[in-house]
């Protein structure tokens, strides 16, 4: 059920890249930028922030820590880190900063080692953690397709609705205030082997459509992952929603056991 056209392995690993942010306004710069508060950043651990498009969509999720005032690190899969950073580039204008990208294993392993406790931090990080921690992760498949609370980004700490404006935060703040989700992400076990790949649709046994964000195959060849899915079932029983979804254009189907997710989703 997967193209293979990602950099994800097998036991969920993927290639980190690095996006390096230097100068004085590089906190001011972010600031504007990304969901969460950039006054928060440390040297001594990682801030989770997504960057968004107008729209309140997804595009990055970045993992950052300040070694420095004036010097950054953000952290993201290494086939995001160019495209990223061109799209951070375009909003620098005046700004006194400079973003680069660092993508081989050796100048991150170097870069992280110079912050012992984010180096920790970097060799803990695995997608089986991050997936039972019910933690998304965006890639090229995943870019732009879901808005900041259909990946849970405000049940683990990677929004802060009192910082000020950012790119998205309308679309985002009106989510929070104004209504519950109709879809969000969800945590769910294969019940027999199968490959997933982030983006790809399908149909749950109780006909409602998915759409992978993340997924880690374990030892029996069972998959773990993380879907965004509709809260809501079908009406009728999960016989009937299955013959109803084998009648129409819908995703393959897959079974899958529902797994508890470690917070609580927002009534």
């Amino acid at each position: 059920m997967t193209d293979g056209n990602h950099d994800i392995g097998a036991h969920g690993t993927f290639a980190h890249g690095l996006l390096r942010f230097q100068g004085p306004d590089a906190r001011k710069f972010l600031q504007g930028q990304l969901s969460n508060d950039m006054n928060e950043l440390r040297a001594d651990q990682l801030l989770l922030a997504g960057l968004h498009n107008p729209q309140g969509r997804v595009l990055a999720l970045l993992r950052l820590a300040a070694p420095a005032a004036d010097d950054i690190i953000a952290l993201l899969p290494a086939e995001l880190a160019e495209v990223i950073a061109a799209t951070l580039r375009r909003y620098v204008l005046r700004a006194k900063l400079t973003i680069s990208v660092e993508e081989s294993a050796a100048a991150i392993a170097t870069r992280a080692a110079q912050l012992p406790a984010v180096d920790a931090r970097l060799a803990s990080l695995s997608r089986e953690q991050d997936i039972a921690a019910g933690v998304p992760q965006v890639y090229s498949a995943t870019s732009g397709a879901f808005v900041a609370q259909m990946l849970n980004l405000d049940c683990i700490g990677a929004i802060s609705f009192n910082k000020g404006c950012y790119t998205g935060q309308e679309i985002i703040a009106r989510a929070h205030y104004r209504g519950r989700m109709k879809r969000r992400m969800q945590r769910y076990l294969s019940t027999g082997p199968v490959a997933l790949a982030p983006g790809e649709v399908i149909t749950l046994d109780d006909g409602r459509s998915a759409q992978i964000v993340d997924a880690t195959t374990r030892a029996d060849g069972r998959t773990e992952f993380l879907a965004v899915a509709s809260l809501e079932t079908p009406p009728g029983d999960a016989a009937t929603a299955n013959a109803m979804a084998a009648g129409t254009n819908a995703a393959p189907r897959l079974a899958a056991l529902p797994l508890p997710l470690p917070y609580t989703l927002p009534e």
